[in-house]
């Protein structure tokens, strides 16, 4: 499932992250899975996946990568939520918020309809991309949370099962006045 993903033993292979390979490389931020740089490819990543910028998305993710010290696997990975399956479906979803929030709002009731639909497919986009990245940072944080509790329960069970040894001095018997 990971495979297709950029690591930096594969950038080679995508064709525009490749001549910025070298450079990728010698950030370790771009490859780290802390939170530090979790959190931020979450929020921009499903706000670029959620424009109306395909075909460009991967390059865009790259470079708010680089600018907001973001982990590119998951940048990327989230540009696959927006394919060919599903773009038609995800942009009239985001075109029916963004509408509906300028009403609400009353903006842009003046402009031409074309461009009160394009601006209502950015600003859905940005909508739907934050409560996305909102879910998918509360997951990030619930799992999280979950894995440190596991790794300490089962620290807990070894030293149950197998308990510090106690250090062996040497008894006062052998010792003659």
């Amino acid at each position: 499932m990971l495979r297709p993903l950029p690591r930096r033993g594969n950038l080679h292979r995508y064709p525009v992250i490749k001549w910025f390979a070298e450079h990728a490389r010698k950030r370790p931020f771009l490859w780290s899975f802390k939170r530090a740089q979790v959190i931020p490819a979450l929020y921009w990543g499903s706000v670029i996946s959620l424009l109306p910028l395909y075909g460009v998305q991967l390059i865009i993710a790259f470079a708010a990568a680089l600018a907001f010290r973001g982990n590119l696997t998951i940048m990327v990975a989230l540009q696959f939520i927006t394919n060919p399956l599903t773009v038609v479906p995800i942009y009239a979803t985001t075109a029916w918020v963004g509408a509906n929030l300028m009403r609400f709002l009353q903006i842009g009731e003046h402009l031409p309809k074309a461009v009160f639909y394009a601006n209502a497919l950015f600003i859905g986009g940005v909508v739907v991309g934050l409560i996305v990245a909102l879910m998918a940072d509360l997951l990030w944080r619930f799992i999280d949370w979950e894995s440190r509790l596991f790794k300490a329960r089962l620290q807990h069970l070894h030293r149950i099962v197998h308990p510090p040894a106690e250090p062996v001095t040497p008894s006062d018997d052998s010792k003659t006045p």
